[in-house]
C-alpha cells in the first residue's frame, strides 16, 4: 500500500481529511494546495488594525458532527472547542428564550419545554410548531426538482407567517445556507432530526475558541507533516491528466504544475465544484466527471460582519436574533488594538443566504446590524463602533435547492484512481464542516478499498434514542 503514490489536490477540510486518513494507512500522499495555508473557508486571514487572526466567517459544529469531531480528536484539538449546552435565541420584542436540554425528559423531547418557551410567538403558532415538525419527520419525502420549497410545505402545513420567519427560518437559514423559499424539504428534515431530534445532545453547539487558522490550518498541518504527508502550499495545479496506456501498476495520472509535473496512481481532487474546469483536461476526464453537469449546482453566499466596540455589549457567548438580518452574534472577546492600546471588544455577526444584500453597501450593512445590536441590547446603545470589516463570499455553500441532491456526485468515479471530495459532493449533509470530513474520509475510503483495504472510515453517528426510533419512524437512518 505505501508503494502507491496519492495527490491530493485541495488543502480545505475535505483534503486534509481524505489526505490523514491515507497517510495513516501508510500511503505516501502529496497534498497539494494553491493558497499559502490550509484551511480553505475555514480559515483566517490577519486583521491589520487590530493584528488579530480573525476568520473569514465564524464556524460552528454541532453534538450531531460526529466525523467532524473525529477529525478534531486525530489532529489533537479537540480541547480547544467550547461545547454549548444553551442557545440563546432573542425574539423581535427582546424576550429571550434559552433552548436547552431538560433534565428529565428523554429525545425526541428533551427540547420541548424550550420550544413551548418560545414567546415571541403565540401559544397557538408554538403548538402549532409540534405538529407541523411531526409531520416533517415521519413524512416520506423525495428531494426532485418538482418537490416543494420549505416555504411552501410550511404553508401548506398550516404554519403563520410569523412563526415561519421566528422559528424555521431562525434556525434553518443557518443551518442550510439558503432562504427557505429556496430550500429542499429533505434537507430541513435532516437538520430537524440529526439536529435537534433523534439524540439528546444532538443540538448542542462547539464553538472554535481561537482562530480556526492556529486549529485547521497550523495544528492539522503539524500533524499531516508527521505523518509523512508532504505538503506542498503555495503551489496551485494546473491541471490533471490521464496517462494514455498506463498499466496497472503505473503511474495513471499527471499532476501538471507551473513548474514541472508529478506522476501519480491516485488522485483525490478536494476542490470547490466551481474549479473543477480550470483542473481538469478537455478529454475523457472531464466527460467521464460530467463537469458540465456539476456546474449547475447552485452556490450561496455567506456574509460575516467583523465589529469592535469600545465596550461589551452583552454577557452572552452568542445569540441567535429573530427576525432580523443579523442571525447570529458571536463574542469573541476583548483585544488591545496596536495603534491604540485602548481595549476593544470583538463580535461577530453572521448572516447567511446573503445573495440579496450583494447591492448594499458594506457602510450600510454595518450601520443596519449595529442598529439591530442597539435595539437587541438598549443598555448599551452608547457603545462605540471603533473599528468593523466586512467580509462576504459569493459561492460560501452550495445552495439546497429542491432537487440539488440529484446533482451531487459520489465520491468515486468512473475513472480508476481518481475520487471526489468536498461538502458538495453526496454525503446526505449540507454543505458543512461536517460534510467536508465525511466526503474526504468516504474518498480516502474509496482510495484504500483499490488498494486491497475493506474497513469503513466513517465513525458511527449518534446513537438514536429509543423514544425517537419509536415517535418519529427513524428505524431508516439506522
Amino acid at each position: 500500500m505505501s508503494q502507491s503514490e496519492i495527490a491530493v489536490v485541495g488543502g480545505g477540510l475535505a483534503g486534509m481529511a481524505a489526505a490523514l486518513r491515507l497517510a495513516e494507512h501508510g500511503c505516501r500522499v502529496t497534498l497539494f494546495e494553491a493558497r499559502r495555508q490550509l484551511g480553505g473557508r475555514a480559515s483566517s486571514f490577519r486583521d491589520t488594525r487590530t493584528g488579530e487572526w480573525i476568520d473569514y466567517c465564524q464556524h460552528v459544529s454541532m453534538g450531531c458532527c460526529t466525523a467532524f469531531a473525529d477529525f478534531c480528536d486525530r489532529i489533537g484539538v479537540s480541547h480547544q472547542f467550547e461545547r454549548c449546552r444553551t442557545i440563546t435565541f432573542i425574539g423581535p420584542n427582546g424576550r429571550q428564550c434559552n433552548v436547552k436540554c431538560s433534565r428529565w425528559l428523554p429525545a425526541p423531547l428533551h427540547l420541548l419545554p424550550s420550544l413551548l418557551r418560545m414567546r415571541y410567538l403565540s401559544l397557538r403558532e408554538r403548538l402549532s410548531l409540534i405538529g407541523a415538525l411531526m409531520r416533517l419527520v415521519r413524512g416520506d419525502f423525495r428531494d426532485t426538482p418538482s418537490a416543494p420549497t420549505v416555504d411552501q410545505w410550511l404553508r401548506a402545513a398550516g404554519q403563520s407567517p410569523r412563526a415561519i420567519e421566528q422559528f424555521w427560518g431562525a434556525i434553518l437559514v443557518s443551518a442550510l445556507g439558503v432562504p427557505l423559499r429556496e430550500a429542499s424539504v429533505t434537507a430541513a428534515r435532516k437538520v430537524f432530526i440529526d439536529g435537534f431530534l433523534a439524540n439528546r445532545r444532538a443540538y448542542e453547539l462547539v464553538v472554535p475558541r481561537p482562530p480556526l487558522r492556529e486549529l485547521l490550518a497550523c495544528r492539522a498541518g503539524d500533524q499531516l507533516t508527521s505523518r509523512g504527508v508532504q505538503l506542498r502550499l503555495g503551489t496551485p495545479v494546473q491541471q490533471i491528466a490521464l496517462i494514455s496506456g498506463a498499466a496497472a501498476d503505473q503511474p495513471r495520472f499527471r499532476v501538471v504544475l507551473a513548474g514541472g509535473e508529478q506522476t501519480v496512481s491516485h488522485v483525490i481532487l478536494a476542490v470547490p465544484w466551481r474549479r473543477l474546469p480550470d483542473v481538469l483536461d478537455n478529454g475523457p476526464l472531464r466527460e467521464a466527471l460530467q463537469v458540465d453537469r456539476l456546474q449547475r449546482l447552485p452556490s450561496a453566499a455567506i456574509t460575516g460582519i467583523h465589529l469592535w466596540f469600545d465596550r461589551p455589549l452583552c454577557d452572552l457567548p452568542h445569540a441567535v436574533l429573530v427576525g432580523r438580518l443579523a442571525q447570529w452574534v458571536f463574542s469573541r472577546g476583548c483585544a488591545r488594538a496596536p495603534d491604540t492600546q485602548q481595549p476593544s471588544y470583538y463580535y461577530q455577526v453572521v448572516i447567511s443566504g446573503s445573495h440579496a444584500l450583494a447591492a448594499s453597501s458594506r457602510e450600510s450593512l454595518v450601520e443596519t446590524v449595529c442598529r439591530e445590536l442597539g435595539e437587541t441590547w438598549p443598555q448599551t446603545a452608547a457603545a462605540q463602533l471603533v473599528h468593523w470589516q466586512v467580509v462576504s463570499e459569493r459561492d460560501a455553500v452550495f445552495s439546497v435547492l429542491p432537487g440539488a441532491s440529484t446533482l451531487r456526485p459520489p465520491q468515486s468515479t468512473a475513472v480508476d484512481g481518481l475520487s471526489l471530495a468536498g461538502d458538495w459532493t453526496e454525503t446526505g449533509w449540507p454543505s458543512t464542516m461536517e460534510g467536508a470530513v465525511r466526503s474526504g474520509y468516504l474518498a480516502a475510503q474509496r482510495v484504500l478499498e483499490s488498494l486491497g483495504h475493506r474497513k469503513s472510515l466513517l465513525v458511527p453517528d449518534l446513537p438514536v434514542a429509543p423514544l425517537a426510533k419509536l415517535l418519529l419512524r427513524l428505524r431508516d437512518r439506522l
